[in-house]
C-alpha cells in the first residue's frame, strides 16, 4: 500500500534541511544534532504514527465502508468536526418551544455524515481510527458479543480514569469480568426491592424541601430549579443504599466529583486524540488533585466502614462490604493492589448511580411539567394500586403508568449517549472484520428516533407506545439501548429503574407542576447529555394537602 502521508513528511522534511542548509557557511555538526535532526525524526515519527490510522482505513475501504476524507496535517477529521460543530445552530428555546431531537446541534457532524455515507461509516481523530455503527443488526451483534476482544476505547478511558480508576466502567479483559462478578449480585432485582424503604427515606426529604419552598410563599407556587436537589436525593438514595451512610457523610465526595466531571468535558472526548491532546498544565494539576482528594475522601469512608462491620456485624451486606470482601478474597486482586481494587469501584458506583440517575430524573420532570395530563394519569393509577397512600417494594412493581413515562423519558434523552467499543484484537462484528485499534460508536439517541423503526412520531413525547413493553414499542426491540445490551448492560439499570418510579411517584402524589417560563431547553454533552441550563419547574401542592 501507498503511503502519500510518510513520503510528504520525509518531502517536508528534506524542504526544511534545503532551506536552512544554504544559511550555514560552515557544517556545524553541533546544528545538525540540535536542530535538523530533531526535525527529521519528528517528521518520520509523525508520518509513521499517521500511517497506522491510514492502513486501518484501507482494511475498512476494501469492506466497501467509506467515510470522510481525514487532512492531510491536522488530526484527521478533527478540523472538519469542529467547523461543523461551531456552524450547527443550538438547540436552545423556550418552554413553549421544546424540540427533543438535539442530535443535529450536539452531534451535527455524524448526522451530517450519515446522510452521505449511511449508517455505517469511518472517520479519524490523529491517529485514532473509528467505525460509527448505527445498522440496527450490527449494533445488535456488536452489544451481544461476549467476546473479551471488544473493550471500551482505550484513549476514552484514559481520558476518564481520574473519575473512575480501572473501575468497572473503563476496565476490560479478564479485570472487567472479575469485578462485574463480585458487582453485579448486589443490583439484582431482590436486593433493590430491599432498598426502596431507603429511597423512600432519601425523597420524603426532597418533598420536605419543597413544601418549605412553598410554605415560603406564602402556601401558594414555588419555582424550583430541580437539578442539584435530584442529585442531592440520588447521593442520599447510593449512599445509604449501597455503602451504609447518608448524603451528608458523602456530600464532599460528590461535590468533588461533579467538580471533576466538569473539568474533564472541558477537553471532547469526541475530538481528542492521545497523541494531540496535552492538557494545559494548570488544568492538568486540577484534575491530578482532584483525584488524589477523591481517593483519600473515598479510602476514609472504606476504613470507617471496615471499622463499623467490625464492631456490629451483620448479616446484610452493602455494597460496600461486599467489594472488600471481593477485594480480600479474590487471588487475582492481590494484597497490593486491593486498596485500588476497592476505590476505583466506590468511583465508578458514586459517580454512575449518583449522576446518571439525577439527569435521567430532571428530564422526566421536565417531560412530565410538559404533560400535566401524564401526571394525572400516574396519580389516578397510584390511587388504585395504594388507596392508603403508602408506597412499597410491591406497589412500585405494579406502577404500569409511571413506567412507561420512564421508558419514553429514557428514548428521547438516555443520560449515555454512545455505546462505544474497541477492536482490542481483529473482532468480527456480523459481515465486518473490524481490524484492531477501531474505535466503535454507536449513536443511541439517533437509534432512539429512527422513524422507521419507532413510526411517525419518533420525535415526540408518547408513553403509551410502551404498553406492551419494549417490544411492543417499536419494530426492532434491540436498537432500545438506555442501559446499554448484552454482557456491558449497565449493572444499575433495576436500581435506576426502582429509584426513578419512587421519586417520580412520590413527587406527583404531592404536587403538581408545570415548566417556568425560565426554562430554557438546552441539552448539553457532559459526558451525559443533560439539561444545559437545567430545568425549572413552577410546584404548588395539590388541592387535598
Amino acid at each position: 500500500m501507498k503511503s502519500s502521508t510518510s513520503a510528504a513528511f520525509l518531502i517536508i522534511s528534506l524542504v526544511v534541511v534545503v532551506v536552512i542548509s544554504p544559511t550555514i557557511r560552515v557544517v556545524d555538526l553541533r546544528f545538525c544534532s540540535l536542530v535538523l535532526v530533531p526535525i527529521i525524526g519528528v517528521g518520520i515519527f509523525y508520518s509513521l504514527w499517521l500511517k497506522s490510522a491510514e492502513r486501518l482505513r484501507w482494511k475498512l475501504k476494501k469492506q466497501g465502508i467509506y467515510g470522510p476524507k481525514p487532512s492531510f496535517l491536522y488530526g484527521g477529521n478533527v478540523a472538519e468536526m469542529q467547523k461543523i460543530q461551531a456552524a450547527a445552530s443550538p438547540n436552545n428555546v423556550y418552554a413553549e418551544f421544546v424540540a427533543h431531537d438535539y442530535t443535529s446541534s450536539l452531534f451535527p457532524y455524524f448526522e451530517q455524515w450519515r446522510k452521505l455515507y449511511g449508517p455505517v461509516f469511518t472517520y479519524s481523530t490523529g491517529n485514532k481510527q473509528h467505525l460509527y455503527v448505527n445498522q440496527p443488526e450490527l449494533v445488535k451483534e456488536m452489544n451481544q458479543s461476549i467476546s473479551l476482544d471488544l473493550g471500551k476505547p482505550s484513549y476514552v478511558t484514559k481520558r476518564l480514569a481520574p473519575m473512575l480508576g480501572n473501575g468497572i466502567l473503563r476496565s476490560n479483559g479478564h479485570i472487567w469480568a472479575m469485578q462485574r462478578k463480585i458487582v453485579a449480585p448486589k443490583f439484582f432485582m431482590d436486593k433493590v426491592k430491599g432498598m426502596v424503604s431507603l429511597m423512600l427515606q432519601s425523597s420524603e426529604l426532597l418533598t420536605r424541601k419543597w413544601d418549605e419552598r412553598i410554605e415560603a410563599e406564602a402556601g401558594k407556587m414555588a419555582e424550583i430549579s430541580v437539578g442539584e436537589d435530584l442529585r442531592s436525593l440520588s447521593a442520599d438514595v447510593i449512599s445509604r443504599a449501597c455503602f451504609g451512610s447518608s448524603y451528608f457523610k458523602g456530600k464532599k465526595i460528590f461535590s468533588k466529583l461533579r467538580t471533576l466531571q466538569k473539568v474533564i468535558s472541558n477537553t471532547s472526548i469526541l475530538f481528542g486524540s492521545p497523541a494531540l491532546g496535552f492538557l494545559p498544565s494548570r488544568q492538568q494539576k486540577e484534575i491530578e488533585n482532584l483525584e488524589k482528594e477523591i481517593e483519600s475522601l473515598i479510602w476514609e469512608a472504606v476504613k470507617e466502614r471496615e471499622r463499623e462491620c467490625l464492631e456490629a456485624p451483620s448479616n446484610e451486606k452493602d455494597l460496600l462490604h461486599s467489594i472488600l470482601e471481593g477485594a480480600i478474597n479474590d487471588d487475582n486482586v492481590g494484597a497490593n493492589s486491593s486498596r485500588k481494587f476497592i476505590v476505583d469501584n466506590c468511583k465508578n458506583i458514586y459517580f454512575a448511580g449518583h449522576e446518571s440517575t439525577a439527569v435521567a430524573a430532571s428530564w422526566c420532570l421536565m417531560l412530565l411539567a410538559l404533560h400535566p395530563e401524564w401526571q394525572s394519569r400516574i396519580r389516578e393509577e397510584m390511587t388504585q394500586i395504594f388507596p392508603d397512600g403508602v408506597l412499597d417494594a410491591e406497589s412500585v412493581s405494579k406502577m404500569k403508568m409511571v413506567t412507561m413515562v420512564i421508558q419514553e423519558v429514557m428514548r428521547l434523552y438516555p443520560p449515555a449517549a454512545f455505546v462505544s467499543r474497541e477492536a482490542l484484537e481483529d473482532t468480527q462484528i456480523g459481515h465486518i472484520v473490524v481490524p484492531k485499534g477501531v474505535c466503535l460508536w454507536t449513536l443511541i439517541p439517533t437509534l432512539h428516533r429512527d422513524p422507521e423503526i419507532w413510526g411517525r412520531d419518533a420525535n415526540e413525547f408518547n408513553p403509551e407506545r410502551f404498553e406492551n413493553g419494549v417490544s411492543g414499542a417499536c419494530k426492532l426491540p434491540q436498537v432500545y439501548i438506555p442501559f446499554g445490551l448484552g454482557p456491558r448492560l449497565c449493572l444499575g439499570r433495576n436500581f435506576a429503574m426502582v429509584q426513578l418510579k419512587v421519586v417520580i411517584s412520590l413527587i406527583i402524589s404531592k404536587f403538581r407542576f408545570s415548566l417556568s417560563p425560565k426554562y430554557r431547553h438546552s441539552p448539553a454533552y457532559r459526558m451525559i447529555v443533560e439539561p444545559g441550563q437545567g430545568v425549572h419547574i413552577l410546584v404548588e401542592r395539590l388541592n387535598q394537602r
